[in-house]
């Protein structure tokens, strides 16, 4: 039997799958702008040339009325006969991590402003954190990924392939826990920047976009990592004791790849044990000296007593 050509490879493609698809989600929903979407309510702008929709309609003169040029143009009063929301643009933003941008009434163009500087002055070290923490989260992924697939590639050395593995499950693990501490900060900060934002930001209504949506899937798939690449870990250290007990016993046969991977496999198990007697042993050697110590400090007070009394002796012969 061939201990990581079968199920471990199958197990070590997968987590190198689920990790390369969990760092491409986070970084689109990082530079994306989607992570909330909806509507703001602001009053629609007087009708022009330009603008023929969403405004209000400013009645002209016919030609052979009164002729108004003799007053400024800020003096003279529009009405408008709509009431309730029809006096009101309902206009669609969308906001991410960095920006926020907001459809512009009056033009084509969508108008963009800093979502760092419209959230409140108290939130924002939480903001920033939540960037960092982003960063950082990627960073450990892409890490873990670089692992995965050096371990996946160089199959010389199984027991250099467990160890890189046990770095990326904890490289996974971590990056995950920091992914989902990211996204519930920035939850928290666009929901704070809602009630206390500036006025002309405020949505009417909103609801999370797909970035959001991305970047959950993306901890999902990256806690899915972290789990199968712990599976696989725990599953060739079990192979490995169970090979070895094998190969104590004498039950392969004399095939030279077989004999090589028993070598192998008993000097990785043997330095395991060589590990734990060191450990057992410095133990053993730490609960001595401190039995010694407190052995040493209850004599003390004997032989003081022991020296004053010698002493005394020395000094009055009679």
């Amino acid at each position: 039997m061939e201990l990581l050509r079968d199920l471990p490879w199958r197990r070590a493609v997968l987590a190198v799958v689920l990790n390369l698809l969990a760092l491409s989600l986070s970084t689109t929903a990082l530079l994306g702008s989607y992570w909330c979407v909806g509507t703001q309510k602001v009053p629609k702008p007087l009708c022009g040339k330009s603008k023929t929709t969403k405004c209000i309609g400013v009645p002209m003169p016919p030609d052979g009325g009164t002729d108004n040029s003799s007053f400024p143009a800020q003096d003279v009063v529009h009405y408008s006969w709509e009431t309730g929301d029809d006096r009101f643009a309902f206009r669609y933003f969308h906001t991410g991590m960095w920006v926020s941008c907001e459809e512009n009434i009056e033009g084509p163009d969508e108008k963009c402003r800093s979502f760092i500087e419209l959230s409140p002055p108290a939130e924002r070290g939480i903001l920033w954190l939540s960037l960092g923490s982003e960063m950082v989260y990627i960073s450990l992924l892409f890490i873990s990924f670089i692992l995965l697939l050096v371990e996946m590639i160089y199959r010389g050395n199984p027991v250099c392939g467990l160890k890189l593995n046990a770095f990326a499950a904890i490289s996974s693990v971590l990056s995950g826990l920091l992914g989902m501490v990211a996204h519930m900060m920035y939850t928290q900060v666009f929901q704070a920047t809602v009630n206390l934002g500036p006025e002309d930001w405020r949505p009417h209504s909103w609801d999370y976009g797909w970035a959001f949506y991305m970047a959950w899937a993306s901890f999902t798939c990256c806690m899915a990592s972290a789990v199968t690449t712990l599976n696989t870990y725990t599953k060739t250290v079990l192979e490995f004791k169970r090979n070895h007990q094998k190969c104590c016993d004498g039950s392969f046969t004399a095939d030279e790849s077989q004999h090589h991977q028993c070598l192998m496999q008993s000097q990785f198990y043997h330095r395991e044990q060589l590990q734990e007697k060191i450990l057992s042993s410095v133990s053993e050697g730490v609960d001595f000296y401190s039995e010694l110590q407190q052995k040493v400090l209850q004599r003390e007070p004997d032989l003081e007593l022991n020296e004053v009394l010698g002493k005394s002796l020395r000094e009055d012969p009679c």
